[in-house]
């Protein structure tokens, strides 16, 4: 490792507080190739236990500082070249440790578009301006002195005491560290100011709370400041920032402060007020608001992450035959009927609301296709026309006993529906009925159903829209990445949107997998995989535990541990007196019994292996191919449905949180409408995430606004 590579890890090392050696171990790993999922699974020992978001972070870090040094290296040179690079300024542009700190010790040699200052420059100006920022004491009237400046170009005194300003203004406005502290003091000092415009169109007054909003930085929180943002591109608002006089003034007297014993005092006074009213404090205020966004990008960006985790954590609903509502009115209900593989069985068109208000051959038909098919779930969308399809659904159930329904995010299944994978998979069906059959799979199994949707398509974020979408891409799809890795993939079933996440595949050589799957049959064993055109070893190094091959020869192939431990497997089995194939219940009491007789680190030492990963080991063993989404609860089942109506304060009820915000938790109690739960009313210390199933009490009913307030009730 070199050296600056190993000062990067030392530097990752003290802003995570782990120790250097974990982050050069895990920077190694990562520059030769290896996949974070890959890293934190199976190569423990080697980064002392680093989980997989903190291996995330020294990616991240690192990409960062490796950016930094080549923007450093670029900086160098550049000035480097105009011949101004002076040993002092050397060595604080190589300990800057911020992007922010070395672009503002580049601003005054950044290559600049014909300012004032570089005009007053050309025409000879720039001693004078020197006198001025010196701030020299003599006899001389700042007036006389600026006569030996005139010039063909330069006729009166003033034009060159006022060339002279410009230069000192640009001086002064690009001096780093006057820049660095009055963006420090603006960031906690400052206040944001929003006003509502007099063009702006905002009918359902969705900014009514910014009409005439003011608020110090340091208290901003970060759905305000994307709020804030999207009001004023949508020109609804106007947003300004006020830096307090004594903030900049006193900022930049530190550096330039008049001198009443010089003639230059009033011409360095008049300097600095240029300065900070045409160069600095627009700079400054630009340079706040990107900081504050950033920062309310990097947070809505986590939100997103977490919620999009949960969502693609969700259990899946195994062993229905669903059925699939994407509600409508004008253009009907799609019907899509899927067994419990996920295999479409049927569809249908249904038109029980208005205009055509078929409401009995509606339920007709879907009595016909429950018996047909032998459907135990109804999977309604909750989209325009839901709450009318939910009263039909409970219709049907009580003229059929034992059905039950769930409601489903139907976010994304539009674009999956006009997708190209969906064309692929689904090639004889309506792009209309193909968001059904997504709404039913979807309940059956999240997460693969959601992976064949972009991430930032599924709608449980918050101002998804706003973001970096470059960022919040990357972001989501290591989300995906970490859940599909931690659940595993069955090689023999998954479609080539699944197997694309999982560790060292990617979309080409996912299509390889499935298209040799297609043709030469399912997959035996995990070294068949092998056999696959340009799966090449890293590939299957990085991808082979996280594939499962069931019902195979070796049923080590069905489980989480790698092949490459596969021996230590075999001897913990041994030492246990077990065989692999050995029933579940005598291994899960034979390799306990092995726990209580040894301590695991001599078993680790007996073996040569790791203790945690002869911890992982154990675990597979005793709970071999075990779905860590199992530990999540399951969806409520429904049977009948309420109404805003059906509601009163006080009344406790049952309920999925559907999004997580800043503010607080949207929750789908059964009604329509989701309820709110104010952050306020959340337990301090509770997280809340999509899927979870929650206890909450309704604290008040706005029927003609739509909205529902809640409160927490213990569990």
């Amino acid at each position: 490792m070199d050296r600056m590579t190993t000062n990067h890890a030392n530097s990752i090392a003290k802003e995570l507080k782990v120790r250097p050696e974990q982050v050069a171990a895990a920077v190694e790993l990562l520059d030769a190739g290896n996949t974070i999922p890959f890293i934190a699974r199976y190569r423990k020992e080697v980064t002392g236990v680093l989980d997989e978001e903190q291996l995330r972070q020294v990616s991240e870090l690192l990409e960062k500082k490796r950016a930094l040094e080549d923007r450093r290296a670029t900086i160098l040179a550049t000035i480097e070249a105009q011949e101004k690079l002076t040993p002092e300024l050397r060595e604080r542009i190589l300990a800057a440790e911020t992007l922010t700190i070395l672009e503002d010790l580049y601003q005054p040699y950044k290559p600049k578009r014909r300012t004032r200052a570089a005009i007053a420059r050309e025409n000879g100006l720039q001693g004078l301006a020197d006198l001025i920022l010196a701030q020299v004491r003599t006899r001389q009237s700042a007036e006389e002195q600026a006569g030996a400046f005139l010039s063909e170009k330069i006729l009166t005194i003033e034009d060159a005491l006022s060339g002279a300003r410009d230069i000192a203004a640009e001086t002064i406005s690009d001096h780093a560290d006057v820049r660095s502290k009055l963006r420090a003091r603006a960031l906690q000092w400052s206040v944001l100011r929003s006003e509502k415009t007099d063009e702006g169109e905002d009918a359902r007054k969705v900014y009514e709370l910014y009409y005439a909003f003011e608020i110090r930085f340091e208290r901003l929180r970060p759905h305000q400041v994307l709020a804030v943002n999207r009001g004023e591109a949508e020109k609804v608002l106007k947003v300004s920032v006020e830096v307090a006089e004594r903030d900049w003034l006193g900022t930049i007297h530190a550096y330039f402060r008049p001198d009443p014993r010089s003639p230059f005092a009033r011409q360095m006074e008049l300097a600095i007020a240029d300065a900070a009213e045409r160069l600095l404090l627009p700079a400054i205020e630009r340079d706040v608001r990107r900081a504050l966004t950033e920062r309310a990008e990097l947070h809505a960006i986590g939100v997103f992450s977490d919620n999009l985790r949960a969502l693609l954590s969700q259990p899946p609903l195994a062993g229905h035959v669903a059925l699939g509502l994407d509600p409508g009115f004008r253009t009907g209900c799609k019907v899509a009927v899927v067994g419990q593989t996920g295999k479409l069985l049927e569809t249908a068109t249904i038109y029980p609301h208005e205009p055509q208000k078929k409401w009995q051959e509606a339920l007709n038909t879907l009595g016909a296709l429950v018996r047909r098919h032998g459907v135990t779930l109804l999977v309604i969308g909750n989209g325009t026309a839901s709450r009318e399809t939910e009263l039909l659904a409970a219709s049907l159930i009580k003229a059929m006993p034992g059905l039950r329904y769930v409601m489903a995010s139907e976010a994304g299944a539009s674009v999956y529906s006009a997708s190209q994978l969906a064309r692929a998979e689904l090639p004889d069906l309506d792009v209309s009925l193909r968001g059904a059959v997504s709404i039913a799979r979807r309940v059956q199994d999240a997460l693969a159903e959601l992976v064949k949707i972009d991430p930032k398509a599924i709608g449980v974020g918050m101002y998804q829209h706003d973001v970096d979408q470059a960022e919040l891409g990357r972001a989501l799809g290591g989300v995906v990445e970490s859940v599909v890795n931690r659940v595993g993939v069955d090689v023999n079933t998954a479609s080539p949107a699944l197997l694309t996440y999982v560790s060292g595949i990617g979309p080409k050589l996912a299509e390889k997998v499935v298209a040799y799957r297609d043709e030469k049959g399912a997959f035996h064993s995990r070294t068949d995989l092998k056999k696959v055109p340009s799966l090449g070893p890293k590939a299957f190094e990085q991808a082979a535990g996280f594939l499962r091959v069931y019902g195979g020869p070796n049923p080590l192939d069905a489980s989480a541990i790698h092949l490459e431990s596969y021996a230590i497997a075999e001897a913990v089995l041994k030492k246990a007196g077990l065989r692999p194939n050995a029933p579940a219940d005598a291994r899960r009491e034979g390799l306990e019994k092995l726990r209580r007789q040894m301590p695991l680190s001599q078993l680790a030492d007996d073996l040569g292996v790791g203790a945690p990963t002869l911890e992982d080991i154990f675990e597979q063993l005793i709970r071999p191919g075990r779905d860590p989404r199992q530990d999540t609860p399951a969806p409520i089942l429904r049977s009948d449905v309420l109404s805003m109506n059906d509601l009163s304060e006080g009344m406790i009820l049952k309920g999925t949180v559907r999004n997580a915000v800043d503010f607080g938790a949207f929750v789908d109690i059964g009604v329509k409408q989701d309820g709110l739960l104010h952050r306020s009313q959340i337990p301090a210390g509770v997280v809340v995430a999509p899927g979870d199933i929650i206890q909450v009490e309704v604290a008040k009913i706005e029927a003609e606004r739509g909205r529902i307030s809640l409160n927490w009730v213990q569990g």
